[in-house]
């Protein structure tokens, strides 16, 4: 291996921050955008990017090669000594052309992309990461859907006959001779998660890090994608198959985990909304342009869609005077969901670590 190894690294907003850990020719401009991307989190970024190189010795320094496409990838094969990747496909015809690596590394945990067995007849071996983002996007659904169950956003902090009846509530005293006094401030139409029914529109990473989640609420899982999960698998992450349409008519809560591709812009339409059970709650955070933004108003305003969960928003920074803010069963989050900032940047210590002792 030569002196500096060359790391090609599937091109993407998060994975860019490798280049400017393991390549000394990054530019000061994308440096310094890094450390304001970090600085909430991380007041001294240079100083995190500092003690992650010192840990990785037979790594650092690199020649960091981003690209974009599989011909682009193909093309930096010869001179890789790694690659990462998400989404491209490194197979038989790839090693072939790769003569010098040394390890893959998935950045996730789902190798569909990758030819397993083929690296391992060359002896190369294939890393995994289990991402922390895709957890926290798989616990803020979580906590939409409780949010939202448990009216949670309209009630907290209404703790008085005042405050509860200014919300439009019509609280009351029990008499307690006879009964309990839970329920006191009549808060009408709470919702369990336990027992209820959760759509998955996508079994990617994020889909599975939520089956599992639910499960354990005690809720029946449907999953709905182009290729069904191994019977070993659905076991594993206690989730059931079922058509698009069906997953629609009998879920009381769907979530959407997709990638948006001119494929998914405006997938879920109004053909879909009316699919869905009356009183349904649909919550995505994947992206905004999934759904159908006039679909998805006209939707709440009949009363057919029970309620409704995003993140992020169709604007980026939103606007207070958004048209969604006017329900009361909606809830926006301002792209929060896979927070904090050390999600990734654990996320990349441990997939360096990992490839460092690969490439030792």
């Amino acid at each position: 291996m030569n002196a500096r190894p060359v790391i090609v690294i599937e091109d993407d907003p998060f994975p860019r921050i490798l280049q400017v850990i393991l390549d000394p020719g990054t530019s000061t401009e994308r440096r310094d955008a890094f450390a304001h991307f970090m600085a909430h989190d991380v007041a001294d970024f240079n100083g995190w990017c500092a003690e992650t190189r010192a840990s990785i010795p037979t790594l650092y320094p690199a020649e960091v090669r981003l690209v974009s496409s599989q011909e682009a990838f193909c093309a930096q094969l010869p001179e890789a000594d790694a690659v990462i990747i998400e989404s491209l496909t490194m197979g038989a015809a790839e090693l072939a052309l790769a003569p010098r690596l040394k390890a893959v590394q998935k950045y996730g945990t789902i190798t569909r992309s990758i030819d397993v067995a083929a690296c391992e007849a060359r002896g190369i071996p294939v890393l995994t990461l289990r991402r922390r983002a895709n957890i926290a996007c798989a616990e803020h659904t979580m906590a939409m859907m409780l949010t939202l169950a448990r009216k949670l956003h309209r009630i907290t902090g209404l703790i008085s006959i005042e405050q509860l009846e200014a919300a439009g509530y019509s609280p009351t005293v029990f008499d307690r001779r006879h009964t309990a006094f839970s329920g006191w401030p009549r808060v009408t139409n709470l919702k369990m998660l336990h027992e209820a029914t959760l759509g998955i529109i996508g079994m990617g990473e994020i889909g599975r890090e939520l089956a599992v989640r639910a499960a354990a609420f005690g809720m029946r899982v449907l999953y709905f994608q182009r290729n069904k999960l191994s019977p070993e698998e659905e076991a594993r992450y206690g989730a059931q198959y079922a058509p698009l349409d069906t997953l629609l008519a009998e879920s009381d809560w769907v979530s959407i985990q997709l990638p948006e591709t001119s494929a998914t812009r405006n997938f879920f339409d109004r053909e879909k909304f009316a699919k869905m059970k009356r009183g349904a709650v649909l919550i995505n955070v994947s992206r905004a342009g999934i759904v159908e933004r006039p679909a998805l108003l006209a939707a709440l305003k009949s009363g057919h869609l029970g309620g409704f969960a995003l993140d992020p928003l169709y604007e980026e920074p939103g606007r207070s005077d958004d048209e969604l803010l006017q329900f009361e069963n909606v809830m926006l989050t301002p792209h929060t969901a896979a927070q904090p900032r050390f999600n990734a940047l654990n996320d990349f210590r441990d997939l360096l670590r990992g490839l460092a002792g690969a490439l030792a």
